[in-house]
Order: structure tokens, then sequence, then C-alpha cells
């Protein structure tokens, strides 16, 4: 591919390259230094000019330090006089500040999208936003990716005869009904309450669960604790067998470990938007899938104009 020029932050050089090897270009180096005074410097040490220019850079811990350095990222793609930057954000962690929900509360998602434009971003590329209005904070054009096919095609390999695709929460319950439609199983839902970033309460699960094999599906898993709360609910229902799929696996806090102690929980699925665990937090019920093949396409029809939203009426 000519004429393109793909550079990573620090957050994520695994995916970055990868997606790099399905594109068949090179991954451009980037140079990320400190200033004796704590400030972040970037140096992209690859010809942008009249490029066509990717930063790969998902907001994952430390999220403020991989911000400033895709902003800086950006700013110097355009002091390069990049033809046009395109900021590949597979999770974008500021999302979940989305609304006002309580009085002088700052809406990070808007701001954050307002920064990345202001420093020089022409387009994003992201994954399973955490809400669909977050999609529209942005002022310039956003290609917003799921990870429902790969997720997909993992279950597929299971009898799904006695399936029900469950979603924590009503909200995500749009996504889990699409998920549900693509492997032909029934749908739930929890009721649930948020009373803190970690403290939810599920009153009930909304559909057929008893002794059915069920996969909660959810967008990411932060702490565990909507997962964790949904289980109790579950097994009063009489379930047979627990899976639990994000396409996001955070796993903040020990939840990787809290979740697969659990002894009916047969299988954790994520994809690899972030960093997977470490080998010291890892676990053998922890199943890892890879979007870089999806991203990598995404780029390739974005570079020439084609359509991305086709790649779902494929699936």
């Amino acid at each position: 591919m000519r004429d393109i020029a793909v550079f990573s932050g620090s957050a994520h050089l695994d995916l970055a390259r990868e997606v790099c090897a399905h594109l068949g270009v090179p991954l451009s180096p980037t140079r990320i230094s400190r200033f004796a005074n704590d400030c972040l410097g970037v140096q992209l040490q690859a010809n942008c000019r009249e490029r066509d220019v990717f930063l790969i850079q998902p907001l994952v811990r430390p999220v403020q330090e991989h911000l400033v350095e895709l902003l800086l990222m950006c700013d110097a793609a355009r002091g390069a006089s990049a033809a046009r930057i395109t900021v590949v954000m597979p999770h974008y962690s500021y999302a979940r500040s989305d609304k006002k929900d309580a009085p002088r509360i700052s809406i990070g998602g808007r701001l954050v999208a307002d920064l990345l434009v202001a420093a020089g971003a022409s387009r994003v590329l992201a994954m399973t936003l955490h809400s669909p209005q977050v999609h529209g904070f942005f002022s310039v054009p956003v290609d917003h990716l799921n990870a429902l096919r790969e997720l997909a095609a993992h279950f597929r390999r299971y009898d799904l005869t006695h399936t029900t695709v469950v979603s924590p929460d009503l909200g995500n319950a749009k996504e889990a009904a699409a998920f549900a439609r693509l492997i032909g199983t029934q749908v739930a839902a929890g009721a649930k309450q948020r009373f803190a970033d970690d403290r939810v309460s599920i009153s009930s699960v909304i559909g057929n669960v008893a002794d059915r094999d069920v996969i909660v599906l959810d967008d990411e898993i932060a702490k565990g604790s909507t997962v964790l709360e949904l289980l109790d609910r579950l097994r009063e229902s009489g379930v047979r067998s627990v899976r639990v799929a994000c396409t996001h696996g955070l796993f903040a806090a020990g939840a990787l470990k809290r979740l697969s102690e659990q002894p009916d929980v047969l299988e954790i699925v994520c994809t690899n938007t972030v960093p997977v665990p470490v080998d010291g937090e890892r676990t053998d019920k922890l199943r890892v899938l890879s979007i870089a093949p999806a991203l990598a396409e995404a780029v390739r029809r974005i570079h020439n104009g084609e359509s991305v939203s086709a790649l779902f009426e494929q699936s």
C-alpha cells in the first residue's frame, strides 16, 4: 500500500504490529521522550508529507499518559504536512463519561473528542464505544466497528441449542440481541441499577435462562462487579452453565482472578483491543481473540475510499 504511514504510541505495540502485518506495511517508528520537567515529547520518525497517516493508540492505563501521547502524535503528523490523520482508537476509555447524570459533572467523552480534533485528527476509527451517542461527540467522521463477528465465530464452535445470550443491563441489550441473531440463540437482559463506579444492583433477569447455557455479553469488563452481580441472579434462575464475553478485557483490580474463580464460569472471552493481562494474571479460562484483521481491513478500506460499513453487511 503506497502513500500510507502507520505509527503507534506506547499503549499497545503488539496490536499495532499485528495490524501492520495484515496490511503488509511497516510500522513506522515513533520516539517518545520525557523532558526534565516531566512533559512528554513525540517525534514521528518517518515521512508524513502528503501521506495518509494512521495513529494506533487505545486509551488504556495509564490513560492520561497515553492520551497525551496520542494528542502529540496528531500534532506532530499535522505539523509534518500529513494529507489526512486517522486516529485508530480500539478502546476509548473516556466514552464512559457520556452524559450529565449528576450536578456540575464533566462530560469527558465529548471533551477528549474535541481535543483530538483540535490536535489534528481528520478521522477516527473506533471499536465498540461504550454507548451509541459517543459516536456523535466527534466533529470528524467516525468509523465505529464492533467485535461481534469475531466473538460469534468463536462461540459457533459450541452446541448452542440451549443457549441464551444475556446482557448485564438494558443499555447493552441491543448489542446482545444482534449477537444472539448472529449465533441463532435467545436473548435476555439484567435489570441493573448503578450506585457507584464499582457498585451495582441487578434485581432480576428479563428473559428465559432457566436450565440453559448462558453467554454473558458486555462491551467491557473493568472491575467485574456487574458480571459478578449478574452471576448471582443467574444462579438463582437455575442456569446450566455460564460463559463470559466482552470486547474490552480491562480486568482491573483483580477482576480476571475473581471471575475465573467462579466454578460455574467455564470460559472468559475477550479481544485484544487492549493489552492482555501479564502471565501472572492469566488463567486457563481466558481466551483472547484478535481484532487486528478487522482493524487492518478497515484501515485498507479507509485508505482506498471504500465502504467500511460493508464489513458488517458481510457478516
